[in-house]
């Protein structure tokens, strides 16, 4: 893997990360077509320079992280279930599920349809909670099971928790909002857990690529956190979902034309 390979995966990890379009899903599929194989360092890489990603929330929301308890509670409610299923599931989705590019392409394909079929049957409710701080902990540890889903690469972490939280009765920015925030300690734990078991196998020229990665992600992703925000404002998440197939469709064509 080299610099430009790096710089060009790192960008894609930014703008995806918070998008409801699934990072990993695209980082696989963008690490296939540069003609990088799976290889260990390749799979931590793809998991680690989401922490450049999730600095940008650390950034933008650090307040409701660090001072305001009563989303932070929450927020770590969330977290549990994915902490549990992760920890359990954490073999098979580093050896099968992150080198499987048909999984990848079918959880897009998928995923697409059903973002799109559930924002057809939407309706926000007048009292749809807007406020982070006031979410039930018992909504919270569902949207965490929803979450938990996007253990499957191409799921998106993202549409998961957002559509979770729709379904369960938030307004459309507050579980905008929540999924960022969520990210924090489910991709803190997902590198740390990768990097504990795996960082001394690395060179320094690797670490060296995983720093580069890192920043990288860090500034794209500012700019994907805020896009988001402002399109939520006036669109639904249909586009997002016609894009998905989109992907899905254009990459099973060149398969078939390969």
């Amino acid at each position: 893997m080299n610099l430009w390979q790096t710089v060009i995966m790192s960008i894609v990890e930014g703008i995806t990360e918070f998008l409801p379009i699934s990072s990993t899903g695209h980082l696989m599929l963008t690490a296939k077509a540069l003609g990088l194989t799976q290889t260990d360092f390749l799979k931590t890489f793809q998991i680690s320079i989401q922490m450049g990603a999730i600095l940008s929330v650390v950034l933008l929301y650090w307040r409701q992280l660090v001072v305001d308890f009563r989303v932070l509670a929450r927020v770590m409610a969330a977290f549990i279930p994915t902490a549990i299923l992760g920890v359990v599931f954490y073999k098979i989705i580093k050896t099968y599920l992150l080198a499987s590019s048909t999984i990848v392409l079918w959880s897009l394909f998928l995923g697409g349809i059903a973002l799109i079929v559930f924002e057809l049957l939407h309706k926000e409710k007048g009292d749809a909670i807007d406020d982070l701080g006031s979410i039930p902990f018992g909504t919270s540890v569902l949207i965490g099971l929803f979450q938990a889903v996007a253990m499957i690469p191409g799921v998106s972490r993202s549409a998961a928790t957002i559509v979770g939280g729709l379904a369960l009765g938030l307004k459309r920015k507050t579980v905008v909002e929540f999924s960022f925030l969520l990210a924090v300690p489910t991709m803190v734990a997902a590198t740390g857990l990768d990097l504990f078991k795996n960082a001394s196998k690395f060179s320094l020229d690797q670490i060296g690529l995983l720093s580069v990665g890192f920043i990288l992600s860090f500034i794209s992703a500012l700019l994907g956190v805020k896009f988001l925000l402002q399109f939520i404002k006036h669109h639904s998440f249909i586009p997002f979902g016609i894009y998905r197939i989109a992907v899905a469709v254009f990459c099973w064509l060149l398969m078939a034309a390969a």
